[in-house]
């Protein structure tokens, strides 16, 4: 299928992170682009702002009419996110266009160019964010299509350069709904295979499988980066692959002398032959896991080590992954995109160790029924890093409540000193009636609505 002989492309879901950068491509192009999405966000009012057309009720009649008047030359992309029941997605398909999920698309865009792909059920956003930066940092012509916003760029769509058949494109390789196994990387990174997505996948064993099938469709003169927790689990069975595997403390490429100024990380990389050192522009100990990981994929495609350091050096993050948002005399505030239990261990255990003498109030928002039923129990564990824990409501986003399944599995097991059980209407109300000193927003849902409101009321009440 050739995705050039489309001059309109309408989204259901535009507003979307990884669709959204999608449509940042096409508009680029110069085709028309249009766009669904259920509700207004910052994300969307900048796509607006770039040219694109968005509606947000679903109702056939707000359906662009070039997209009605010209069926052969519009491409409908859509998410998986989209409920069954949407109007608009079954009036396209009841007419006969072109419909294709995300995945497809980016498999389309990817498979005529040098693929840098990332994979992992956390880190993805990063790591690749990591990639994209030190391709540009070495003027490399790129394109990288991420699954968060870059501070460095304000975007979730990095390019450098024309585009012409040496371009590298980076990509993140989404295990959900098995979206990754449309790609065929030259160049791989799999920085975890921790079980998630198990409404899709059933078991563990099932996500281990998805990621076996991941691994092999990588270029046979191509590369894999894997974490070494992981190596002999995904490739003992794998035969003509050129690989090699990191951690924070063994493996091919790995890390010493672990040091911390001001919260950020320095730290001697070996694998390289003569050790490097390395000084993080962001913090977290994962992070340090992650920018190993996009160093040796990045020497893998030609960039030297000396551009690769000062380009770590100068990354300043992905929204909502670590972001600082509040650094006050009197209070600090972090707000986490984490969702899963082992990323929100690894970002409660690096804040803790950031201010150790800081009381830490913790706001998680559970994403999504199933994965709340899944991990409660690590969930608890996790959360109960905080000496303070507000628990949300959960998030639903593409799922309908499951009977028993509400945030007191979760909060029952907590064992924080305090704990908080609070709906969205009460929550600014409940951390009003707290003293407050280190604060952390943690969650995938729509929890970062109140990133704004949370830092007015500290800077109000502590700063003022």
């Amino acid at each position: 299928m050739r995705l050039d002989k489309y001059d309109i492309i309408y989204f259901l879901g535009i507003g979307g992170i990884g669709m959204s950068a999608q449509a940042r491509w096409f508009i680029k192009k110069g085709l028309h682009v249009f766009g669904y999405d259920k509700t207004s966000t910052a994300l969307t009012e900048a796509l607006q702002a770039e040219g694109m057309q968005i509606h947000f009720n679903d109702a056939v009649d707000a359906i662009p009419a070039l997209v009605k008047e010209n069926k052969e030359k519009t491409l409908i992309i859509y998410t998986p996110a989209i409920p069954k029941d949407h109007a608009e997605h079954a009036y396209l398909k009841e007419n006969g266009y072109t419909i294709l999920k995300r995945s497809e698309v980016l498999g389309l865009l990817t498979k005529n160019y040098k693929t840098i792909a990332v994979a992992g059920t956390h880190g993805k956003t990063t790591t690749s964010s990591m990639v994209a930066h030190i391709l540009k940092v070495a003027d490399r012509k790129m394109v990288a299509f991420l699954g968060g916003i870059t501070t460095n760029y304000e975007s979730n769509l990095v390019m450098n350069g024309e585009v012409t058949d040496d371009t590298l494109v980076v990509v993140e390789a989404d295990e959900f709904d098995r979206s990754f196994l449309k790609l065929f990387p030259e160049v791989a990174i799999v920085t975890n295979a921790d079980p998630d997505h198990l409404d899709i996948y059933g078991d563990h064993e099932s996500v281990i499988t998805s990621f076996k099938d991941f691994v092999k469709q990588i270029n046979k003169k191509g590369s894999l980066i894997i974490h070494e927790s992981i190596d002999d689990l995904l490739t003992h069975d794998l035969k003509d692959i050129a690989k090699v595997n990191y951690s924070m403390s063994r493996g091919d490429f790995f890390a010493e002398h672990i040091t911390s100024k001001g919260g950020f990380f320095e730290f001697d990389l070996h694998g390289f032959g003569k050790v490097q050192h390395i000084s993080l522009g962001i913090p977290g100990f994962h992070n340090v896991e992650n920018a190993i990981a996009a160093a040796v994929a990045t020497h893998k495609v030609g960039v030297d080590l000396a551009t690769i350091k000062q380009a770590l050096t100068s990354f300043k993050g992905v929204k909502r992954r670590f972001e600082f948002i509040l650094k006050g005399s009197n209070v600090t505030f972090v707000d986490d995109y984490a969702h899963h239990p082992t990323e929100i261990e690894a970002f409660l255990r690096s804040l803790k160790s950031m201010y150790p003498r800081k009381k830490l109030s913790v706001i998680f928002q559970p994403h999504l029924f199933t994965r709340t039923r899944d991990f409660a129990k690590g969930f608890a564990e996790s959360l109960s890093l905080a000496d303070e824990l507000f628990l949300m409501d959960i998030y639903p986003a593409r799922e309908l409540p499951i009977e028993g399944v509400d945030s007191n599995i979760i909060f029952k097991d907590v064992t924080s000193k305090k704990k908080v059980r609070c709906s969205k209407e009460d929550l600014m109300a409940a951390l009003g009636d707290s003293t407050l000193e280190l604060v952390a927003t943690v969650g995938a849902g729509d929890i970062d609505t109140f990133v704004q409101p949370i830092k007015k009321m500290l800077t109000e009440k502590y700063e003022a």
